[in-house]
């Protein structure tokens, strides 16, 4: 199933997060002109490589990591030299990470995974001058137009919301409840469902509880839940904290559906829960790599993973794909690209077409083609749509 809508704009929201980096004239006028190497752009990337959301972003990041080695190999275009560096999932490492990359060089940033993580490293590279591509489950104050060196390829969490509250209203499903990680994501996950069911004018949530993130103590949130006898429950956590979520609450005799964002990453989801993942909606961004070989881009990330010692995953071709726009983004940009002139190409990628999956980084949206798939996991592991 597939839903596009428009996103929605938070100004208030977008002014919290520009923080400090408002005022930047001179300065920032100075860094947005200088030069990347001839023939080359630098890429900083910072993401989990340990801590909490590590297989998503390892996946993510792996996926990136396997299309620029081909683009590189096949001298395509200006090279890119990616620079990863570990943030644990934490936003502080997150922003020091970006710092630092800025400083060492990087022309770009690229790929942070997390919403506190993409905030962060969007007050730097907005500080510095630079651009901002591809965060991963970033806010979606960040598309507002008080950012525009941000640019997203991943529909947004309000998209996400709007799919899977317009399935729960064709189903006759009104009593939705919905249990997120207490932290930046969870809280953004919970606004974007809350305005989606304004805007589909449908009930608010009868329930809404904050769990640790990553955590698995979920004693709190499973009776909170309970008593609102919901007919479904929406999720908005990471994988660890969703399986135990999900197993707990069918031990009160609940017998409804669960959804999830994409976040939660459907390999980890399963095998954390095994057969017991069945009937968990997963909303999704990108074409499935499993079921989609007849998708360009799909089968161009097979092919690639074929050739690997990766496996293939959504995260991974999220990644792959994110890199692929950017290698077309440095190729507009030409050899003697400076930062703006790069954020120039990039807000001129109108409806690209990466191969069979389009994304849309024209301006003022800085949008993705906001396709969201509802998908499914069976006892076996298939996934359906």
């Amino acid at each position: 199933m597939q839903a596009t809508r428009r996103g929605f704009t938070r100004t208030a929201a977008a002014l919290a997060l520009l923080g400090s980096a408002g005022l930047i004239g001179a300065p920032l006028r100075a860094q947005s002109a200088r030069r990347a190497a001839a023939g080359k752009l630098i890429v900083g990337q910072s993401y989990p490589m340990t801590g909490a959301a590590n297989e998503i972003g390892l996946a993510f990041a792996a996926g990136a990591k396997l299309f620029i080695d081909g683009w590189n190999e096949r001298g395509s275009g200006p090279t890119l030299e990616l620079r990863q560096l570990d943030d644990g999932y934490d936003a502080t490492r997150a922003r020091a990470n970006a710092t630092k990359l800025l400083a060492d060089g990087a022309d770009v940033l690229f790929g942070f995974v997390g919403t506190a993580s993409s905030a962060a490293a969007s007050e730097v590279a907005q500080q510095q001058g630079a651009a901002f591509f591809a965060p991963f489950a970033a806010a979606d104050a960040l598309r507002d137009k008080m950012h525009p060196h941000v640019f997203h390829v991943r529909p947004s969490m309000a998209d996400e919301a709007f799919a899977m509250l317009r399935h729960c209203g064709i189903l006759g499903q009104t009593r939705i409840a919905v249990v997120a990680d207490d932290d930046a994501m969870g809280r953004a996950a919970l606004q974007a469902i809350q305005d989606a069911a304004a805007e589909l004018k449908m009930a608010p949530p009868v329930a809404a509880a904050f769990v640790k993130p990553g955590g698995t103590q979920v004693a709190d949130a499973v009776a909170m839940v309970a008593k609102a006898q919901p007919q479904t429950v929406i999720q908005a956590s990471l994988s660890p904290t969703t399986a135990a979520f999900v197993r707990e609450m069918r031990k009160t005799g609940y017998g409804s559906g669960f959804m999830t964002f994409s976040v939660v990453g459907i390999d980890p989801l399963y095998t954390a829960l095994g057969k017991e993942t069945r009937g968990v909606v997963i909303s999704q961004v990108v074409p499935s790599p499993r079921s989609n070989g007849n998708v360009a881009i799909v089968k161009e990330y097979l092919a690639a993973v074929g050739d690997s010692d990766q496996t293939a995953s959504y995260e991974g071709l999220e990644g792959f794909i994110a890199a692929k726009a950017l290698a077309e983004a440095a190729k507009r940009a030409g050899p003697t690209a400076t930062r703006a002139s790069l954020q120039k190409a990039m807000a001129g990628m109108g409806a690209f077409d990466v191969g069979g999956f389009r994304i849309n980084l024209r301006p003022p949206l800085h949008d993705a083609a906001r396709a969201v798939d509802l998908v499914y996991i069976t006892a076996e592991g298939r996934v359906l749509r």
